[in-house]
Order: C-alpha cells, then structure tokens, then sequence
C-alpha cells in the first residue's frame, strides 16, 4: 500500500478550513449552548481531518478506508447538527452546509478509489 501524505489531501485540507468555520460560527452561538451544540459541532468538525490523518497512516487500505467511513460518518452527524442551529437560531448556514456536502462527496469517492486498489 502506497502512503498517502494527508496534508497534501484536497479532503483533508477542506476538512481544516471547515474546522476553522465551524469554530467561527459556534463563536456565535448562545452561551446556553457552551456544554451542548457548541462541543459537540466543533468535535464533529475536528473529527473529519483527525480521521483522514489517522488512516492514511494505517498499513492498508482497507484500514485506511475505516477511518475514512468514521470520517464522512462525522460529517453527516456536522451537518445534522448544522440544520439544528438553522432551525433553532435563524443561523444562515447553506454556503458552509454545501462544503459540507461536497467534502462527504469527495470522501466517498476517494474510498471508492482506494477499494478498487
């Protein structure tokens, strides 16, 4: 199995730019929020890079694709939480949901494509 270097991964590199979104926007949040919604997204957020890093370290690449799946699995469990605070806050979040999307799309793909490897 060929090493992947993980921050030369476009994943992984707009999982950290989204990371740094996500904290911004929790930022904003009601502090009623300090021990539920905000933990919680920023933990989601930080996931999606920590387990992209963490596979490409692993010896093969169906390892590698197990932390891939616990990745985009956390990106649905931040996008969940994302309609939440649309829905509880009036928070405007399409552009940062459609990042979202598009980074659990490319997460497949590139799982896709190391299953065919």
């Amino acid at each position: 199995m060929k090493k992947h270097r993980y921050k030369e991964l476009k994943i992984w590199q707009k999982s950290m730019d989204l990371v740094e979104e996500i904290y911004t926007i929790t930022k904003s949040l009601p502090s009623q929020e300090d021990f539920n919604l905000k933990p919680q997204l920023n933990r989601c957020a930080v996931s999606i890079p920590s387990n992209i890093a963490e596979g490409s370290g692993r010896d093969s690449n169906k390892s590698f694709i197990h932390f891939l799946n616990i990745s985009i699995s956390s990106a649905f469990e931040l996008e969940t939480q994302l309609f939440l605070i649309h829905r509880l806050y009036d928070i405007e979040i399409n552009e940062v949901q459609e990042k979202v999307e598009e980074i659990q799309k490319m997460i497949r793909s590139f799982s896709i494509s190391l299953n065919k490897i």
